[in-house]
């Protein structure tokens, strides 16, 4: 299924003692979601009594696996994508044990920022605490701010998915790693899902002036269209799809090496006026 891609394996270390809970950090699409299920399903396998894909595994016995993993909504019930979250979680922290394996997957997302990170900090707090739940947990998120609870809480451990950065473009090495993410990449996982230049451009500046008023939006953000900025990168890309239009209607099969070179230097000049 990877075709030419190497497989990248991870080792995975949960205990009943001081390795309960791990807080996975990375960017989307750098593979916590596939790391968690992975883990998930070879403890399943072993407990039918099936080998397990892993070089070297010591299993130990839960008595149920816990996921909440993906975004749903359940528009029949009346559910949205948080209330079906929640309903889950609920399910979890009422009926798993110490002896559980749960996997959470970026809990407190459908809600707002600060809503939701008081609640996946709950939520961890609780089922990583041993007087209240203590079970072996794999917690993926984006808040960055939990990762202070491996200083506060016995048996929480920071990991994170390495992330190669070359300037904007971003390479996802698949390696799980000690320590927190530093960042979560989002407008470069943008760019690579294929988000017009001008979008993630404009995110940019968005993002550093979140940065700089301290997460409070202001009042320049209310009017894109009105921005010189949007005004001139939308010249550039009318300039930019000129050349893109001449190239693709041009047949280098039919062309003489003199036809070829003039065209160039014209698609040169062009470029250089964009």
């Amino acid at each position: 299924m990877l075709d030419a891609a190497p497989f990248v394996p991870n080792d995975t270390n949960l205990d009943c003692a001081d390795n309960r809970c791990a807080i996975i950090t990375g960017p989307n699409m750098a593979g916590k979601s596939t790391y968690m299920r992975q883990v998930a399903l070879i403890v399943l396998m072993a407990q039918i009594g099936s080998f397990v894909p892993a070089s070297g595994a010591r299993v130990g016995i839960v008595d149920s696996i816990f996921t909440r993993i993906g975004a749903s909504d359940d528009l029949s019930a009346g559910q949205s994508t948080f209330m079906v979250e929640m309903s889950e979680v609920a399910q979890i922290l009422e009926n798993a044990t110490a002896g559980s394996l749960i996997i959470y997957d970026e809990i407190g997302r459908g809600t707002s920022t600060f809503d939701g990170m008081s609640i996946a900090r709950s939520v961890l707090e609780y089922t990583a605490d041993k007087k209240k739940l203590g079970a072996k947990t794999m917690f993926a998120t984006h808040y960055h701010e939990l990762t202070e609870l491996e200083e506060q809480i016995e048996g929480v451990k920071n990991y994170n998915i390495a992330v190669k950065k070359r300037g904007d473009e971003i390479t996802f090495l698949r390696r799980i790693v000690r320590g927190g993410a530093d960042e979560s990449y989002g407008i470069e996982v943008a760019k690579l899902a294929g988000v017009p230049n001008a979008v993630v451009s404009r995110a940019k500046v968005i993002l550093k002036d979140l940065e700089a008023n301290d997460n409070r939006p202001t009042t320049q953000h209310k009017n894109l269209l009105c921005e010189p900025e949007e005004a001139q990168v939308s010249f550039h890309s009318n300039a930019a799809g000129s050349v893109i239009d001449k190239l693709k209607k041009m047949d280098i099969n039919t062309l003489t090496p003199i036809e070829a070179m003039g065209i160039l230097y014209e698609l040169v000049r062009e470029a250089e006026g964009i």
